[in-house]
């Protein structure tokens, strides 16, 4: 379940950081201080029209949109209804007061699903594995897959919502990428995989993060987890968040406010 959450920026050119999930995860962490089961949620960045500085991002839209994602029902409603008890919630320097809520309808997913990256791709936790949490690894070889597919297999075994069997039944994983997406990037000299740093229990790590579009092949039900739990690690603070590369599949409606309690 997927939703999007409008807010009106009440102080025009207001500033967050580039990359601001930390402040995001903090934010959700403020909202529930008990949380949710961190298999099970995930997050974008912050949309709105925006201008780059030195500092970060400034946002001059009157708008600012936030799309925040669960397979656990009574997180979302928590959220939503703690969000909207408040005339105005602070990320960062902007000053936001809600306004209100899109629902998105996804189709059902097949074996094969072409998506986008709309927050970095992480490959491994670098507590457990700290050498390809940061070491670049090319999205073309297996290892790329091998590495996401164990992260999102560790993160659907623990979260209790699918049985031995069905746990048994997701074995086919394959990320294909975008190769003429790659190929111009490296000609227009840009970058799809960046350092970021994130903090975790006091101690600070550097991670590498992908966006890049791709082709993933997979059971139905790993690909509805995936569209609504993120991929790979530390999608709980707000990394791996995908979006489907055919938008016009994607339905959105409005939430009347009474609703916002029983999405």
């Amino acid at each position: 379940m997927r939703v999007r959450v409008v807010f009106v920026l009440k102080n025009k050119g207001a500033m967050v950081p580039f990359h601001h999930q930390h402040l995001l995860y903090q934010f959700v962490r403020d909202l529930l201080p008990n949380g949710g089961q961190i298999n099970t949620y995930n997050f974008s960045g912050l949309k709105g029209q925006t201008q780059v500085s030195q500092k970060g991002l400034h946002f001059f839209s009157s708008k600012v949109s936030w799309v925040v994602s669960s397979l656990d029902k009574n997180f979302l409603q928590n959220l939503l209804a703690s969000i909207f008890s408040r005339t105005e919630v602070k990320v960062g320097e902007l000053l936001l007061q809600p306004e209100y809520v899109e629902k998105e309808i996804f189709p059902e997913l097949s074996n094969q699903t072409r998506f986008l990256c709309i927050s970095p791709l992480v490959l491994a936790n670098p507590n457990k594995n700290s050498f390809y949490a940061k070491h670049f690894v090319s999205p073309s070889i297996d290892l790329f897959s091998d590495l996401l597919y164990e992260a999102t297999m560790n993160r659907m075994e623990s979260s209790g919502l699918y049985s031995e069997e069905e746990m048994k039944s997701f074995a086919k994983f394959q990320v294909i990428p975008d190769k003429s997406y790659l190929e111009k990037v490296k000609n227009n000299d840009k970058k799809f995989a960046r350092i970021y740093t994130i903090a975790e229990n006091g101690t600070k790590y550097e991670i590498r993060g992908y966006t890049f579009p791709f082709t993933l092949y997979a059971h139905p039900k790993v690909q509805n987890f995936v569209i609504n739990c993120g991929l790979g690690s530390y999608t709980h603070k707000g990394y791996g968040m995908l979006d489907l590369a055919d938008h016009s599949q994607t339905k959105r409606f409005v939430l009347p406010h009474w609703e916002m309690a029983v999405v």
